[in-house]
């Protein structure tokens, strides 16, 4: 049984933009922000993020602050924008300590952070011959600077740090997706170092978000080495599909780890049927503790500011549906 974390009513930190935000002006910015905390309070959400308001899409935290990556002109099979390493990288700040510590003055509910997995941001930008010798290389140095940002983030009283690698969960497949410049075992080693703490304050998690959607078939051996080489508190898991895999993939986890599953699609705007969901999570509870457990929307509902997954109204309804579960689930007792 892991220790019990109570923070029940989670979301990967993406919201829709307001009509009109415009990211080059900071005060505009700032607003949104305190609307958005007011937002997330109202909604009665266990932690607030900044909605990725500041940033243009998931990887801003790093790309914004950190030297050494240039934007190009394309575009990848996802739709980001690609942008690719010449040198090592090097921070010139804080990733995102400035706006979490604004986020503690804005309510007492836990501030959540969420930041680009340094495996996941060097299979995305390595180019040989580019000025960096290998991707490995790359990733070790960017998880030096996340696991720095990491250690910042929980002295500022961050207590939940969500990492996010979209590409691992396709690597669990019997027949694995595209890994980029990383090696499986590559990712699993580097995203290992990133997520590593010297003290863990008492309720700290560090929690990685492997993917989006679960693989129809599942290599166990290489989701046992997920779950293993990766020290992470919380696993943030795609879980509104009901799929025998789904339901597999979340007993795989070790005892000692929560576990946030994404019980509503972030991608549709029809709302799941609540007895329909709950008997998935009642299926959970037959072999893991729910006291261990969280619910959450599916992926951010954002992660692109310019390319929302739903409208704004419909997040809301998403969002209230993933609170009320949680009622069902734990009572009004958090």
């Amino acid at each position: 049984m892991a220790d019990t974390f109570n923070y029940r009513i989670d979301h990967h930190g993406s919201l829709v933009r307001p009509i009109g935000l415009n990211t080059g002006a900071p005060e505009s910015v700032a607003d949104a922000v305190r609307e958005a905390v007011a937002y997330q309070r109202k909604l009665r959400s266990t932690v607030v993020t900044d909605g990725d308001f500041p940033r243009e899409d998931f990887r801003s935290a790093v790309f914004d602050a950190v030297s050494g990556f240039r934007r190009t002109d394309g575009t990848d099979s996802d739709g980001l924008v690609e942008w690719v390493a010449e040198s090592l990288p090097k921070a010139s700040g804080p990733l995102l300590a400035d706006w979490t510590a604004r986020l503690a003055e804005l309510t007492v509910i836990a501030p959540k952070a969420s930041l680009p997995s340094p495996a996941y941001l060097a299979a995305t930008t390595f180019r040989p011959g580019l000025g960096v010798s290998s991707a490995r290389e790359l990733g070790v140095a960017l998880a030096e600077t996340i696991q720095a940002e990491i250690e910042l983030l929980v002295a500022k009283g961050v207590r939940l740090i969500q990492l996010n690698n979209p590409l691992l969960l396709g690597q669990l497949a019997t027949d694995p997706g595209d890994s980029g410049a990383l090696s499986f075992e590559e990712h699993l080693a580097v995203d290992a170092l990133a997520v590593r703490l010297d003290e863990r304050p008492e309720g700290v998690r560090t929690a990685v978000a492997p993917g989006w959607t679960v693989p129809g078939a599942i290599d166990w051996a290489r989701a046992e080495k997920l779950f293993g080489a990766i020290g992470a508190g919380r696993w943030v898991l795609p879980f509104d599909q009901g799929t025998p895999t789904e339901l597999a993939l979340v007993k795989a986890l070790p005892e000692d780890r929560d576990f946030c599953l994404g019980v509503v699609d972030a991608t549709m705007p029809e709302l799941e049927d609540i007895d329909t969901v709950m008997a998935r999570l009642d299926a959970v509870g037959e072999f893991k503790d729910l006291e261990d457990g969280a619910l959450s929307p599916s992926r951010g509902f954002a992660d692109v500011a310019s390319r929302p997954l739903l409208s704004a109204e419909d997040q809301r309804k998403k969002l209230v549906l993933v609170e009320t579960l949680a009622r069902y689930v734990w009572g009004n007792e958090f």
